[in-house]
């Protein structure tokens, strides 16, 4: 366990209890749970709910960098189209329960698909900066 809170940068809250955490330190708490566990997959449904948007960054950003450096498949629910196109390989679109569009970022993050998803019109651009296509209502 003290390797997993290290890991999720909690190691100068250890002698806290949960439940006076911050919210983006208690999902990181609930992260280092997880990796506690040592398990090869997890689930994660809406990690960033109630979070800032530079503590939803944050928390995407650690969560990618354990899925890359312990080869952790994450799955996660997450309503930010940007933030998941921005942090995962593999997004799958729901509307209505069925599958709107699955694949890579790439191929969701386009004004066809975006319209088809949310039955609205948006366009999108890209971050010159970081070339990460961004979505936005037009």
């Amino acid at each position: 366990m003290d390797e997993a809170i290290e890991r999720v940068g909690l190691k100068a809250f250890t002698d806290r209890f949960v439940s006076t955490l911050s919210g983006g330190e208690r999902q990181r708490a609930w992260v280092a749970m997880l990796l506690a566990q040592q398990s090869e997959c997890i689930l994660l449904d809406e990690p960033t709910s109630a979070l800032d948007v530079a503590h939803q960054y944050e928390l995407l950003k650690l969560i990618r960098e354990l899925n890359q450096s312990l080869n952790l498949t994450v799955i996660m629910v997450i309503h930010d189209v940007n933030m998941a196109a921005r942090f995962s390989d593999r997004l799958v679109a729901l509307k209505g329960g069925k599958i709107v569009v699955d694949g890579t970022p790439e191929r969701v993050m386009n004004e066809t698909s975006l319209t088809e998803i949310y039955g609205m019109p948006l366009s999108t651009f890209t971050d010159p900066s970081t070339q990460h296509v961004i979505s936005y209502v037009r």
